[in-house]
């Protein structure tokens, strides 16, 4: 019998840790049933670079919400740029944050003419008329890249969302934005470079017991349990990164995709 108690008490405190947010109903309309360009409308070939304002306009003139990520430059500046360091994407040693923006400006995407663009930059080439859904790079400096962030988003007339993999962020927009809506990214516990126990805490979105997100963005095939209750539970369900071929068959609320170019609505 009391094996039974256990199990209950352990299910109860699972449903609890992953219980999504509330509220932010107008905010979950801007992201449900749209199509995301993931880090812009860029080309598989790289003559339109990712995260380039570019690839940013090119998705927007399409009529594309676009999903973008942003870290700091060594002197605090908020850029958009994906990974920690910069070899694929420049070809230079390091990482971003190892450099201030002059000195990434002095680097060039993909081998293109384009360079790594601030922010601000690609806010004032979208200008409002697309939404954007902004993932803060996880580091040490988060609080910073947090604050300033939201600074620049609070500055800014047009439809956004946050998320991140670091449900620490999430949870710090939840503290201090919480009319902001904020998502949790997930992957497969596979998929992460961490430790296996963090990985499987992560991959089974445990975090949500601080951030509380409003969508959950799942990465890579099916999603698990966690995942498909929370959307059960209220939680907006977002998928990445979609790539030619893929159906949705209306299982996910919002698509982030590349390399083909959907409809703009699902």
């Amino acid at each position: 019998m009391w094996i039974w108690i256990v199990l209950a008490a352990l299910a109860v405190g699972w449903v609890f840790c992953i219980l999504p947010g509330r509220g932010c109903a107008a905010a979950r309309r801007m992201v449900t049933g749209r199509n995301f360009a993931h880090r812009g409308l860029h080309s598989k070939d790289g003559s339109v670079p990712e995260n380039s304002l570019p690839a940013f306009a090119a998705a927007t003139e399409a009529g594309y919400g676009s999903e973008l990520d942003v870290q700091l430059s060594r002197d605090g500046q908020v850029v958009v740029f994906h990974d920690d360091d910069l070899p694929r994407m420049t070809g230079a040693d390091g990482r971003v944050d190892s450099r201030t923006f002059a000195q990434l400006q002095e680097l060039r995407l993909g081998g293109t003419d384009q360079t790594i663009p601030l922010f601000r930059d690609v806010l004032a080439t979208v200008a409002g008329r697309q939404p954007l859904i902004v993932e803060l790079k996880s580091g040490p400096r988060r609080a910073e890249l947090c604050e300033k962030t939201l600074a620049l988003l609070r500055a800014y007339d047009g439809p956004y969302c946050v998320e991140s993999f670091d449900p620490r962020i999430v949870a710090w927009f939840r503290r201090n934005a919480p009319d902001i809506l904020r998502g949790q990214l997930l992957n497969p516990a596979r998929q992460y470079s961490c430790c296996h126990r963090r990985a499987f805490f992560l991959s089974r979105g445990l975090g949500n017991l601080i951030a509380r997100p409003q969508f959950m963005a799942w990465g890579g095939g099916a999603p698990n349990l966690s995942v498909r209750l929370c959307r059960l539970l209220g939680a907006t369900g977002v998928f990445w990164t979609a790539r030619p071929g893929f159906a949705n068959r209306g299982r996910w609320d919002a698509v982030i995709f590349e390399f083909y170019t959907p409809s703009p609505r699902l």
